[in-house]
This record gives C-alpha cells, structure tokens and sequence, in this order.
C-alpha cells in the first residue's frame, strides 16, 4: 500500500508514521508514506495558497491551483492516474470498517487534506472521488482524520498485524463491539476473571464472547445492534 498525503504540514504526517504497528509497517516494506507540502506550489513567493472567499465571509480558502498542483505530484509519483482520492471534510461520508477495509484493498491512496475554511469547490469537484468525515465535529485541519483513515486501513493490511486472526474478532468487523477481555493476575481488586474464560473449553468461551459482544452492542450502541439483528433476521 502506498499512501500519498497533499497537507500544508507533512512532518505532522510523517512523525506519526514512525511509531507502533504504523511504524514497523513503513520499516518492513508494507506501506510506503510519501507527503507533498501544498505550500510547494504556491502561486507567489510569498508562499500563499488561500485568498478570501468570493461572496464574502469569515475566512480564507484553499486555492485551486496549488491544490491541483500537489495532486498532480503525487498522481506522477505513483505512477498512475487511477487512483483513489480521499477527501478529508465534514460532509463526507463517516468513516466505518467497512470503508477502512474497502480501501485497505488499494494499492495507493492519495488523502487531501484542507485547512482554514476549507478548499475550493472547483477543484475537489475536479480530483476527489471519496469525501470522507471521521465525525461530527470540526478539526482545525485534515491531518488529524487522514491518519486515523491511515491507521485504520494500515492494520488491515495482510502481515501488518503479528497474528492476523487478531483483526477478526475486534470491534465493528462482524458488526459487533469486541467482547470484553482479561489478563493476571485472576483477581484485581475483588474483580475476578470470569470463570468460564478459565476452563479451557474454547467452544463455551467463543460462546460465551458472542453472548458478551452482543449484549455490549446492545447497551452501548444500540444503533449497531438493531443493524445487525436486521441483517441476520434475528427477532
């Protein structure tokens, strides 16, 4: 997987990126980072890449030429022009696993991200084909979003994780919370480990999960819940 970042701030994204299971990804080959600073093609020397809004308003926005001018540097540097444009903004469409792993399934991803009052219609219209919003809520910038889409996609990626099998039972993967999970010592605190995760029986623990995940689902985000018993036909 190759990602490609057009940002104002590229060292936000590749300091990031140096870390944890993102980091030792990048370091074994599994996914390649590259970022194009915006500012790089500023229309003056003054480094400008916003202007103020036509029809008035607070704010300044993100021009189309220095935008289009990063694209095009990283569309060059993949060395394709078939390539899946993310969007970071609040109008897009929520991030979900379902989304992550859809894009997981990339062989490069270029992610925009915007700043100050966001970006010239024109040219999103132009070079986007995915808006995508991590909530709603408003960020001072795209950075922040693109890395979690970045994270998110990263550890679905064959061989990123040590034990690929840890990804299925995770949350939202089959439309579940994760069930909860314990380690020693047995006791904490007059807590104890529940005693059927104890007994070795891997048939009435896997039970026993499902009945956790579904009743977490349940309390927690009922919304999840009603979509997955519509899904199943469960009553």
């Amino acid at each position: 997987m190759r990602f490609e970042v057009l940002t104002l701030f590229p060292g936000l994204i590749r300091d990031t990126f140096t870390t944890g299971i993102t980091g030792r990804a990048v370091a074994n080959g599994l996914v390649e980072l590259d970022t194009v600073d915006i500012r790089d093609f500023a229309v003056n020397d003054y480094g400008s890449v916003d202007d103020y809004t036509y029809g008035g308003g607070a704010g300044m926005l993100m021009m189309c030429e220095p935008v289009y001018n990063a694209f095009l540097e990283a569309r060059r540097r993949i060395g394709s022009e078939r390539c899946r444009v993310i969007f970071l903004t609040p109008s897009g469409q929520t991030f979900d696993e379902d989304m992550a792993l859809e894009f997981s399934k990339e062989e490069s991803l270029i992610f925009l991200c915007g700043h100050y009052e966001g970006i010239d219609e024109r040219v999103t219209d132009e070079i986007v084909t995915d808006r995508v919003s991590v909530g709603d809520y408003v960020l001072t910038g795209g950075e922040l979003p693109a890395l979690v889409v970045m994270d998110a996609v990263t550890r679905l990626i064959p061989g990123v994780l040590g034990n690929d099998m840890s990804s299925e039972s995770e949350s939202f993967n089959n439309g579940l919370l994760e069930y909860p999970q314990y380690t020693r010592p047995p006791k904490w605190h007059d807590r104890e480990v529940p005693e059927i995760l104890l007994s070795g029986d891997h048939k009435k623990i896997e039970q026993y999960r499902m009945r956790q995940a579904r009743r977490r689902t349940k309390d927690m985000r009922p919304d999840l819940y009603e979509e997955y018993i519509r899904k199943r036909g469960i009553f």
